[in-house]
């Protein structure tokens, strides 16, 4: 992607801070979610697009790698004027090769790169085509309720996701025939192709990379897995919030040649409440009192997410005051505590139609003569 492209999206300047890229995502989350636009492939390729800039913009170290080279990678680790190092160090231009001497997968990850490029590499092509590898990551999105993003709750999804095909065994072959060498790739499963003076590696287009030739499996029809069907349970912790990723290990599609399978992360969105709103781990609400109840004071019953409770309203309340009702707020996520809800009063101004009132809010104002606006004069 274009270097600014990931703030375009998002519509924040590349100084923004990190609430203000929230604020920006959760607001566009809320109109472009597919359970928002049913039915509309524009509005969920957006969404997937707000997600993926989300992703690296909120992270302070994807951030800054991504300000550095205009796009983000795993693979990417360090970066001039961060920390990092230069040729001959084991590192070089933000790349990390730490782990190189011990193969681990940094060396893994640093060869093939290079190797699709220039051809060249620790090891042969036949050996990297044929290494097992893992599975895809699936999303699935996941729409809740306020009260269940804060008390949490365990539910069943029912996820489509590839499982290895039993019958082949994930090699995508019919394996009750004879199995030929690629005359094309001689076994190596990649082919060299030109682009310019580049000269990169790719999959063979005779064999699809497998390095063989001969009956696919009927089972799976080559494709070494087979769609699947499973209901999960899944328990998600009381705090979360719309944008929040949660990760379920090992539930993504099947890897292939007996590698692990990808993991399946769930996107909360979370339904917005007919009163309640959150701030951070702070939940407000607008209450409304009478003039009566605010001029002489009184215990009123105030809603929570946790059930009602009795809150003192002192007498000379004003229109817009705040009060606090410690620890009936969100949950924190890392288990900081609980935060508070924040009750703002509303004083309602009673319409006077008959003149027996009329005449005792006279002898009220007769008994108070006190002017709100001397001040400004």
């Amino acid at each position: 992607m274009a270097k600014e492209e990931f703030y375009s999206i998002l519509g924040v300047s590349r100084n923004a801070k990190e609430s203000d890229i929230k604020k920006a995502y959760r607001r566009l989350a809320r109109k472009t979610h597919p359970d928002v636009n049913p039915g509309d492939k524009a509005a969920e390729d957006r969404f997937k697009k707000i997600q993926g800039a989300y992703d690296v913009l909120s992270d302070p170290k994807k951030r800054a790698v991504y300000d550095q080279y205009g796009f983000y990678s795993d693979n990417i680790k360090d970066h001039p004027g961060a920390g990092g190092r230069g040729p001959g160090d084991g590192t070089a231009w933000g790349f990390d090769f730490s782990e190189a001497a011990g193969g681990g997968e940094a060396q893994s990850s640093f060869r093939d790169i290079f190797s699709e490029f220039f051809g060249s590499g620790g090891r042969s092509r036949a050996a990297r085509e044929t290494r097992p590898e893992r599975g895809e990551d699936l999303e699935h999105h996941l729409n809740i309720s306020f009260d269940e993003s804060i008390r949490g709750l365990e539910t069943k999804l029912t996820i489509d996701r590839g499982e290895t095909c039993g019958v082949c065994g994930g090699s995508g072959a019919d394996m009750s025939r004879e199995q030929s060498v690629c005359p094309a790739c001689k076994g190596t499963g990649q082919e060299v192709r030109m682009h310019g003076i580049m000269r990169f590696s790719a999959p063979c287009s005779s064999c699809g990379g497998t390095g063989r030739t001969g009956e696919k499996c009927k089972a799976c029809r080559g494709a070494g897995r087979l769609s699947k069907e499973e209901t999960l349970t899944v328990r998600i912790p009381p705090g979360v919030d719309t944008g929040y990723r949660m990760r379920v290990p090992g539930k993504g599609s099947a890897g292939r040649r007996a590698a692990p399978a990808g993991d399946l992360y769930l996107i909360i969105t979370v339904r917005s409440h007919e009163y309640f709103r959150r701030e951070g781990n702070d939940i407000l609400v607008t209450i409304p009192i009478t003039l009566t109840e605010a001029a002489l004071g009184t215990k009123i019953e105030v809603p929570t997410v946790y059930g009602k409770t009795l809150l003192r309203i002192p007498p000379g309340t004003q229109s817009g005051q705040k009060f606090r009702l410690r620890q009936k707020g969100v949950p924190s996520l890392r288990g900081e505590g609980t935060g508070n809800q924040i009750v703002v009063v509303r004083v309602l101004i009673p319409r006077v139609a008959d003149e027996r009132s009329k005449e005792i809010l006279r002898e009220l104002a007769r008994l108070n003569p006190e002017d709100p606006r001397a001040s400004m004069v």
